[in-house]
């Protein structure tokens, strides 16, 4: 089947790993498609997640303008309009690009309003979640939340913690997260990638989530996949990552049958369009060769995407409608 034209919900989407050769040149006109590939584009197989999150680094460095934050937003909604993605959550961390004398709460404005004009240009719709990164301190966790509260109301919708959760402890973030619920921020977070099944019990229990970023290896618990089943706990699944950050040796051990097969709510994703070098149409195209996954089974993880996303009722029905029909075609 052609995944190229079937309409999409991405709910698991870093902005500083899905900057297209176009925005690269855009700021630096000398880069060569091969100087690209080396610097943005990860290897099919990495050493481990840290040595995949290192590719963020370029995207991060051409990140820090007014100019910059805005283009790169914009570049990102051109690449989900030509995905036929109805509807996307783009995260980052807003403290990564503070580099060049902008405050965190301009960056976050400055990308809320990118994100208004690429609804306008393109008619995706989208929210942005913020993200502390698992190597902060406490304050800097803290701060990123307090962003989240502060922009309440914008297209910033959560909170999430990302980066690599196998190097820290969940220790500093404990408060933010606590933060969160106090003021009912929805929240997600990675777990279950670099870490197994563990990684998402204590998730789960210390920053109580609404969904979890990866949580693949939650396969490896029949007791955490009837929880997460049993509690609506949402995963979002992204497969060209997991193998390229070693989490399965090859796309035929993915976990992703096995968990759909629990019950368990999930999405399938691209997590990083530029360093995964994949379109969620690439995924849909995968999942189907390899597992033989059919048309039902993208429907299903694009109503629980929608059903999980952090918007509301009435955005959600929207949403549903224009699903079903275009699956019914």
């Amino acid at each position: 089947m052609d995944y190229t034209q079937l309409l999409k919900v991405e709910l698991h989407l870093h902005l500083d790993c899905s900057l297209s050769y176009e925005v690269v040149k855009k700021f630096r006109p000398e880069t060569s498609y091969e100087e690209y590939e080396a610097s943005f584009i990860a290897p099919p197989k990495c050493t481990d997640l840290a040595d995949y999150i290192s590719r963020a680094i370029s995207g991060v460095e051409l990140m820090q303008t007014e100019e910059q934050l805005r283009l790169v937003t914009l570049d990102l909604f051109e690449q989900l309009k030509t995905d036929k993605v109805i509807y996307a959550e783009i995260r980052f961390a807003p403290l990564l690009h503070t580099q060049n004398g902008l405050s965190a709460e301009e960056v976050v404005q400055i990308v809320n309003e990118a994100a208004i004009e690429g609804i306008e240009k393109t008619g995706v719709k989208a929210g942005i979640i913020l993200c502390t990164l698992r190597h902060y301190s406490e304050e800097e966790s803290i701060k990123t939340v307090e962003l989240v509260e502060r922009f309440k109301g914008t297209k910033v919708v959560g909170f999430d913690i990302a980066a690599d959760e196998s190097g820290f402890p969940i220790d500093n973030h404990i408060k933010a997260f606590q933060f969160a619920k106090e003021k009912g921020i929805n929240c997600t977070a990675h777990a279950g990638e670099a870490k197994g099944a563990e990684s998402v019990w204590e998730t789960l229990e210390n920053f109580h989530p609404k969904r979890i970023g990866h949580g693949v290896r939650s396969a490896e618990d029949e007791k955490l996949l009837a929880h997460l089943k049993e509690k609506n706990i949402h995963l979002e699944v992204c497969p060209t990552s997991n193998v390229q950050t070693h989490v399965f040796d090859t796309i035929h051990d993915h976990s992703c049958t096995k968990i759909y097969d629990a019950g368990v709510s999930m999405s399938i994703n691209t997590d990083a369009r530029t360093i995964s070098n994949v379109s969620l149409a690439d995924e849909y195209q995968t999942l189907e060769k390899i597992f033989g996954w059919e048309k039902a089974h993208f429907l299903k993880c694009n109503l629980e995407a929608i059903q999980h996303a952090f918007i509301s009722e009435e955005e959600k029905e929207e949403l549903r409608e224009v699903i079903l029909a275009a699956y019914e075609d």
